[in-house]
């Protein structure tokens, strides 16, 4: 990991820092934090290790182990390393007693300041893009559409059968007529935290990331209990089609997981499918393909929170017509 933090005092004496981000993480080893701050190994040691004793943050959700090469006697010896996120730094950073922690202080109270002043999220950027996704979907759909009602036109069309379904949900999704309602009413058969666990530390070694799957809090598990509620003897969520989708949807947007929350929420909507026999429809086939399950996933994931309603008709229309 190649992350570093820089420090430097302006002609004014302020304090200025400049957080280097590799991809979408920011995580320091011991040594660089004990370089950051100008203490001790054992010092900032001994803060991270009253930190989880605290419990002022959760150790499973804030460290993770990275191989690193070293040079040890003359010789190169490859040693897991553990480096500490950026939640992690800044706790450090507030108990530290340094010319560099009052330096990492003011900076990060500054940073808050203006974050709470002028309304300026550390995701601004990012939701700007799935904004832009999410339209990017939306036309693609109708251009999708115009596309076939127009080869339509030509003398051939007995190719257009193997599109008739999807070419209906376009058809519905544009005059807003989409299913509200899953047709499988069954009792449902729910799977245990435990399978889904085993199904997430299966999918681990598929994906080179230390950070895969690693919870961050229990929201995993809420959305998992979300679709068992109900209210006086009735389900809040009548069908398994719609239970399945707000699975998929709630595992996405809860961002339970530091990383893999798209793939591990695809994979658990595919477990509680074929728990109740509906992964594979009356001819056999699956019930959603590939590339239908990686659409609906990522426009889940670029879906703002007042369309809820629109994805979650969509997934059940996408279910519905294929069984």
């Amino acid at each position: 990991m190649k992350n570093k933090i820089n420090i430097y005092t302006t002609p004014e004496g302020k304090a200025n820092i400049e957080v280097q981000f590799e991809g979408e993480t920011f995580w320091l080893s011991l040594n660089q934090m004990a370089s950051l701050f100008e203490k001790d190994k054992s010092v900032i040691s001994r803060h991270l290790s009253n930190i989880y004793k605290e419990g002022e943050l959760d150790k499973s959700a804030t460290v993770a182990k990275n191989a690193t090469v070293q040079n040890e006697a003359e010789r190169q010896v490859k040693r897991k390393i553990e480096y500490y996120n950026l939640d992690a730094i800044i706790s450090v950073g507030y108990r530290v007693n340094s010319k560099r922690g009052t330096q990492f202080r003011q900076w990060a109270t500054q940073r808050l300041k203006e974050y709470l002043i002028e309304g300026v999220s550390i995701n601004e950027k990012r939701l700007e893009q799935q904004n832009k996704t999410l339209q990017t979907l939306h036309d693609g759909i109708r251009i999708i559409s115009r596309a076939i009602e127009n080869k339509a036109s030509t003398n051939n069309v007995e190719w257009l059968n193997t599109f008739s379904l999807g070419l209906k949900i376009l058809d519905d999704y544009d005059h807003e007529l989409l299913d509200k309602k899953g047709i499988n009413t069954k009792a449902p058969i729910y799977p245990s935290i435990i399978d889904y666990m085993e199904l997430v530390d299966k999918m681990r070694p598929e994906f080179n990331s230390d950070v895969f799957g690693k919870k961050k809090d229990d929201s995993f598990e809420s959305a998992i209990s979300q679709i068992q509620q109900g209210f006086a003897n009735e389900d809040l969520y009548s069908s398994i089609e719609e239970k399945a989708d707000i699975l998929l949807y709630l595992i996405i947007k809860n961002h339970a997981f530091i990383d893999g929350n798209k793939r591990i929420a695809a994979a658990c909507f595919l477990l509680f499918l074929n728990h109740n026999e509906l992964l594979y429809n009356k001819s056999g086939t699956l019930i959603i393909s590939n590339e239908a399950l990686a659409s609906v996933t990522l426009f889940v994931a670029a879906s703002k929170p007042e369309e809820m309603e629109t994805v979650k008709n969509l997934l059940i229309s996408v279910l519905n017509r294929n069984i």
